[in-house]
């Protein structure tokens, strides 16, 4: 019968051994993203785009030709990318976004982007700053929020019923 000190032990070994599985594999994709980087920035190139429109829709159903479809791993395949179908000269084109920019993007506007093939990588404006979009809050920081404001507004009409009973014994002296 095996003693809890020598299961604990299993597992303790077990766990070291994932950790260490995870962080040869962790170091090769980061090898792998470093070189697909490089590549990216070397292909890019400023281009003048009017925005058309923008969604977040499966691969499949997001209008890229057939080839990028089939060259994504499976598992991407069923996630939503960050789409947009801009007009680039003369053509209709739909290009992915970076997911750190897709907000960013405006629609029905001409914008200035760095493109690497069909892969957006940064958008500035033609005619002024882009506008930021605020992030939206959470539940917790609009709850912590409301309780925040709740307890602003106590105080203040504490101080004025303090304040109004001062004056009084103040200016009833007189």
């Amino acid at each position: 019968m095996p003693t809890p000190l020598k299961v604990l032990l299993i597992i303790l070994l077990v766990l070291v051994i994932a950790l260490v599985i995870l962080y040869f594999v962790g170091r090769k994709m980061q090898k792998k993203q470093a070189a697909q980087q490089e590549q990216m920035e070397a292909a890019k190139q400023t281009i003048s785009m009017l925005i058309i429109d923008k969604k977040r829709m499966p691969i499949k159903e997001s209008g890229l030709p057939q080839m990028v479809i089939d060259q994504t791993p499976k598992l991407m395949r069923r996630s939503k990318l960050p789409i947009v179908k801009a007009k680039v000269g003369p053509r209709i084109m739909t290009l992915v976004s970076d997911a750190a920019i897709f907000d960013t993007i405006p629609v029905k506007k001409e914008v200035k982007a760095v493109v690497s093939g069909i892969y957006i990588m940064e958008v500035k404006g033609v005619r002024g700053p882009l506008e930021t979009v605020q992030k939206k809050k959470g539940f917790w920081a609009r709850t912590r929020d409301k309780l925040s404001k709740k307890i602003d507004e106590e105080n203040k009409n504490l101080q004025k019923a303090s304040g109004k009973k001062g004056k009084n014994r103040v200016g009833g002296g007189d």
